[in-house]
């Protein structure tokens, strides 16, 4: 689910894992689709929103990755992405997807401005905060092309939930939490948890 450009998809299918990668930007797709074919991968790209995922049939599992939950403004999508991936999964499969945590907008990002520069690409990250845990981020890339650069400009806004609501809507929706981890272990969340990783079973 919001697969954008297809790392995650094009890594399972090399697994040898049939894949569907869905996502609402057509660009993010065609990006995709290009670099599957490039790479010589047949997955099936299907141009939908998180909430209103429509399938074929059912699946043997379902992932959501790089903090995609987050761009759901309400609790209502969240929970209607959350149905939609139970209507679709097998009984006994499992559901895993990562968020940024409360701590990470209201400390690390609202209000904050980063800069990265390297050889490829100057970029200006900037952050800020709105009511009930919302970051509207906004991104500056300049990207080099011979002796001059290139901008290209992001905005959006993304918004953390706390653990005990995602587990309420993830029970509603028929899926049990059977873990929650820290970011890149199999550790319980610490108190200054940046991302956290959902395991959970319908």
């Amino acid at each position: 689910a919001a697969c954008g450009t297809g790392s995650f998809s094009l890594a399972f299918a090399k697994k040898g894992i049939e894949v569907i990668g869905i996502d609402a930007s057509e660009q993010m797709l065609s990006a995709a689709q290009a670099r599957a074919l490039e790479q010589g991968e047949s997955i099936l790209f299907l141009k939908q929103n998180m909430q209103e995922i429509d399938l074929y049939g059912t699946v043997d599992g379902a992932v959501c990755c790089l903090d995609s939950v987050n761009h759901l403004l309400t609790a209502r999508d969240v929970s209607r992405f959350f149905s939609r991936v139970s209507l679709f999964l097998e009984p006994g499969c499992l559901f895993l997807f990562d968020v940024n945590t409360l701590y990470k907008h209201d400390t690390v990002l609202g209000g904050n401005t980063f800069v990265y520069d390297t050889d490829e690409v100057y970029c200006v990250w900037q952050n800020e905060s709105g009511k009930d845990h919302t970051v509207t981020i906004s991104l500056d890339f300049f990207e080099r092309n011979g002796e001059t650069y290139i901008r290209r400009c992001e905005r959006f806004r993304e918004r953390a939930y706390s653990e005990e609501t995602l587990c309420s809507l993830l029970e509603k929706a028929g899926l049990e939490t059977l873990a929650v981890y820290g970011e890149q272990s199999f550790l319980p969340p610490k108190a200054q948890e940046e991302r956290v990783v959902f395991v959970t079973k319908k």
